[in-house]
């Protein structure tokens, strides 16, 4: 039986190192100053430990698949998730507005960040003589704006399939360094909205439990329903079985379809297991209309499949950090630095436009535009907090509506060039992303004068109705 314990010993250092970090987080004020959740300290703990050999017999290698996996668990839970009830009337519009303004900011943010970096990597050859692959600079976009998991997954396809050297390692990287920006720049910059007043919700305060990391006895909130009896099985074993169910069938249909793409390169590519994610939640989307349209959402708890998600989401961080090689960190460390600054810098300016553009809300839209394309959208959510602490305002929900928007708008560049990026020519890959990119700011000016209609159209409301 020992040799089955060292991918289980793998994940309990996580786990482990995850109550480290949170500890840490809830007793260093630094920490607590800073609002970092417990799982970057905890990853970054990891890192370190493996960095100096102190953690014998592991390496980076061992948490890459576990961040994988995680990634993937995420995005399949999260789908599997009911949709919120729908508003109604003016709150509706309210909420698609604002979620139409961070839907463009994060789909210009997906083509200027590749954009950026790609230039920056080839002004780095050109200045330097090096001859790293440009690419190397571009997968930076997946990894600020998409996040860790995605990061690892086109830069795994670009490694394997296409040959770019520490393609998967330099996405991981550029994934951390999102996350240090995100709440490095991030944080005062919510605390300048604060201090001058900016937030709509002027109650807004940073409560002790935010602060410390933990509730207090009195202020613990439910995590979800029980929806089936523990003497037939445990609910959160239910609910584990239904990501299973969809784990399965997401297995056997790229089991089924590789074989038959075999010898096309693209479709090799986009039915390969390194998509999984692509074709996971996919599956879980089905799910879950076929639920819904069963009867059977009663057998479904949302807030449970919702701590799924963001335990995974945790984990996920956790390896992502340990799963960094301190040997191409090193040897990549200044070009990776300049791009990470420059698209920090320029993401920055973004968010702060989109904010003053969009209208009321615009501080809170700002930080919440700046944590989803820098770090996730629960970087987001947790700027946000700063300046809407109990969640009053529609950001909270229009981030809901921007969650679906972005995969549908961004379909083309995520499920189809971004894996195949390193067959594209550098015109057409830039054309694609930076067209995108160009496309989506175009809309500004439609949707600020859609913006100007619907005000209208209240205040007339506002005026016709009788005192």
């Amino acid at each position: 039986m020992g040799s089955t314990f060292h991918g289980v010993i793998a994940f309990a250092l996580m786990t482990a190192l995850l109550v480290i970090g949170s500890l840490l987080r809830s007793r260093l004020p630094w920490l607590r100053a800073s609002l970092v959740p417990g799982s970057i300290v905890a990853g970054a703990i990891g890192f370190a430990a493996l960095s100096l050999g102190w953690i014998p017999g592991y390496s980076p290698q061992d948490f890459t698949a576990l961040a994988f996996h995680f990634f993937t668990l995420s995005f399949m839970s999260l789908c599997l998730t009911g949709s919120p009830p729908a508003a109604d009337g003016s709150e509706r519009q309210s909420i698609v507005g604002g979620g139409l303004w961070l839907t463009l900011m994060w789909t210009a943010s997906l083509g200027v960040q590749a954009v950026i970096g790609y230039a920056v990597m080839s002004g780095f050859d050109f200045v330097s003589g090096a001859d790293l692959d440009p690419l190397l600079g571009a997968i930076a976009t997946h990894g600020f704006t998409q996040g860790p998991g995605q990061a690892l997954t086109y830069g795994t396809i670009w490694q394997n399939d296409y040959g770019i050297a520490d393609a998967a390692q330099v996405g991981v990287i550029f994934a951390s360094m999102g996350f240090i920006a995100a709440f490095a720049v991030g944080v005062p910059m919510a605390r300048y909205f604060l201090k001058r007043g900016r937030n709509a919700n002027r109650h807004s305060t940073l409560d002790d439990d935010f602060i410390n990391g933990f509730h207090r006895p009195d202020t613990q909130p439910s995590a979800g329903k029980q929806v089936s009896h523990a003497g037939t099985v445990d609910s959160f074993a239910w609910h584990l079985g239904l990501l299973g169910v969809a784990y399965v069938i997401t297995y056997l249909w790229l089991s089924l379809m590789q074989p038959l793409v075999a010898g096309n390169q693209v479709l090799s590519v986009f039915f390969s297991y390194n998509l999984f994610f692509a074709h996971g939640l996919t599956v879980c989307v089905l799910m879950r209309l076929a639920i819904d349209r069963l009867g059977w959402a009663h057998r479904v708890d949302d807030d449970t499949l919702k701590r799924i998600t963001s335990a995974s989401v945790d984990f996920m961080v956790v390896a992502t950090l340990m799963s960094i090689q301190i040997a191409v960190l090193a040897a990549l460390l200044l070009p990776i630095l300049l791009v990470a600054a420059c698209i920090t810098l320029v993401t920055l300016f973004g968010a702060l436009a989109i904010g003053r553009l969009s209208g009321p809300l615009g501080a809170e839209r700002a930080v919440t535009a700046f944590g989803c394309c820098c770090g996730s959208t629960g970087t987001g959510l947790l700027l946000l907090r700063m300046l809407d602490a109990d969640y009053s305002t529609s950001v909270p929900k229009e981030l809901a509506f921007f969650n679906i928007a972005i995969l549908i708008v961004n379909i083309p560049t995520l499920f189809f060039f971004a894996p195949i990026a390193p067959s594209l020519s550098p015109t057409v890959y830039l054309l694609i992303f930076g067209g995108y990119a160009l496309i989506t700011l175009a809309c500004i000016p439609l949707l600020l004068r859609w913006q100007r209609r619907r005000n209208a159209d209240a205040a007339s409301h506002t005026t016709e109705r009788p005192a």
